[in-house]
């Protein structure tokens, strides 16, 4: 058996998130059928992490296993599976790795984006957060400075997520402007489900001037989903990038 990543990216929009379900059809879904037609055999992709409803990714690994011999050619394949994938995923990247290589447990490092604009603009629908009023972007990144670091983020975690542990190390948390409005950078070794759409929310709380910078270490410390702000909505969220210690 051979062991493959496979780099893709997506836009979110017309898809119930990244794992497949029962009722509804997923990203994971339409890959596994797409790599099932191409091998002509069942495949099973397991995913770098799970975007939820409406988000996107500009990188994503997934890994699978199949007969040895099966991709002689892996720009043919490439090709070939994009040809049968919707217009809205695409496979950019297959790489052979070793046996025990997890697309999920072997990331070290993953990078979320999160697009906010401000002028009605009919080519960022559902794929950037329109606000009607421009909030003080130093206050937000005065409050964003509080994430960095090792930490319990309990408080930014959806409710009733069966993980082993709520601590993450936050490597980057800072705030953009750009042409269209606002990006938030977030870079962390692992997330929790939900946590980032939290944070801006809790974030932007504070840059409309609805809580003070410093009482971001109290929602932290809470550990409390209370505390923080509301999620924001999915569409404005990109997973951007996943670091594996054995990939260039």
């Amino acid at each position: 058996m051979q062991r493959f990543f496979m780099e893709v990216s997506y836009d979110g929009s017309l898809y119930h998130g990244w794992q497949v379900q029962k009722n509804a059809v997923s990203v994971q879904q339409r890959i596994n059928e797409a790599l099932a037609k191409i091998l002509r055999t069942t495949v099973e992709t397991i995913g770098a992490g799970r975007t939820d409803t409406g988000v996107h990714a500009k990188q994503l690994y997934v890994h699978f296993d199949i007969k040895a011999g099966l991709i002689p050619d892996e720009d043919r394949f490439l090709h070939a599976i994009n040809s049968l994938l919707p217009s809205d995923i695409a496979a950019l990247r297959l790489v052979e790795v070793h046996q025990d290589a997890h697309a999920r447990f072997d990331a070290v490092e993953r990078s979320y984006a999160y697009h906010i604009h401000f002028r009605k603009d009919p080519f960022l629908i559902r794929r950037s957060w329109q606000l009607r009023d421009y909030p003080d972007v130093a206050r937000m990144n005065e409050a964003a400075h509080y994430l960095l670091g090792t930490q319990d983020f309990g408080c930014f975690s959806k409710s009733n997520t069966q993980v082993f542990t709520n601590i993450c190390t936050v490597k980057r948390a800072e705030w953009v402007e750009n042409e269209e409005g606002l990006v938030f950078h977030i870079t962390a070794d692992r997330f929790l489900r939900n946590m980032v759409r939290a944070i801006v929310g809790t974030l932007l709380d504070i840059g409309q001037k609805r809580k003070e910078p410093l009482s971001m270490v109290a929602v932290i410390q809470s550990k409390d989903r209370a505390q923080a702000g509301t999620s924001v909505p999915a569409h404005g969220l990109y997973l951007t990038r996943v670091v594996y210690p054995y990939m260039q």
